[in-house]
C-alpha cells in the first residue's frame, strides 16, 4: 500500500468513525441503555480517536519533524494512537464508574509506558 492510500483511506474510515459516534451519542440515552449501548459508545470513541491520533502523529512525526522512512513513521503512529485512545478511554470508564483517583491514573500512565517499552524492545 502506497503512502498516498494509507492517507485517503485512514481518512476516510476515521470519519466514518466520528460519523459513527455522532450518531451513536445522539442514539443511545445513556439513562436506559444496557451495555451494548456502552460498549458501542466506547468502541466508536476509541476507533474514532486512534484514527485521528494515528493521522496526526504520522504527520507531526514524518512531516513536521522528518525523522523517519514513512512505513515507521506509520508504524509509531499508529502504535501510540492506539495507547493514546485506550487511556483516554480507560480514563473515561473510570470516570463513569466513580473510580478515578489520581493513583488509579498513575497506574494506567505506568502500565502504558511499560507496554511501549515492550512494544519497542520488542522489534524484529
Amino acid at each position: 500500500m502506497t503512502l498516498k492510500a494509507y492517507i485517503i483511506i485512514m481518512s476516510i474510515m476515521t470519519s466514518m468513525c466520528w460519523t459513527a459516534f455522532y450518531f451513536i451519542t445522539h442514539a443511545i440515552n445513556p439513562e436506559t441503555t444496557n451495555w451494548y449501548g456502552f460498549l458501542l459508545f466506547y468502541l466508536a470513541l476509541f476507533l474514532a480517536l486512534s484514527g485521528t491520533a494515528a493521522i496526526l502523529g504520522f504527520f507531526i512525526r514524518f512531516v513536521g519533524i522528518g525523522q523517519d522512512l514513512a512505513f515507521r513513521s506509520v508504524k509509531a503512529a499508529f502504535r501510540q494512537s492506539f495507547l493514546f485512545a485506550g487511556f483516554f478511554v480507560a480514563v473515561l470508564i473510570l470516570l463513569s464508574q466513580g473510580l478515578f483517583t489520581w493513583m488509579n491514573v498513575a497506574l494506567l500512565i505506568i502500565s502504558l509506558s511499560v507496554l511501549e517499552l515492550f512494544l519497542i524492545s520488542c522489534r524484529k
